[in-house]
């Protein structure tokens, strides 16, 4: 298994939720898939100040597209 680079990751994460998880992707996704969310970095930088990371958020901001 590769190594986890938290410190690479939080240069290109745009979530501003202060979590333990900033920068370590595979604890991120885990935790948001267990809530059936997507996280921060599925979302506009607009949408991801909502801190709504449901699926029905994530398809609305789609759609707009």
């Amino acid at each position: 298994m590769s190594e986890c680079k938290a410190e690479k990751n939080k240069k290109n994460c745009n979530c501003t939720y202060p979590c333990s998880r900033k920068g370590m992707c595979c604890d991120c996704l885990s935790y948001h898939k267990a809530r059936d969310e997507l996280p921060a970095c599925f979302f506009s930088s607009d949408a991801e100040s909502t801190y709504d990371r449901s699926i029905d958020a994530f398809i609305k901001e789609y759609q707009r597209r």
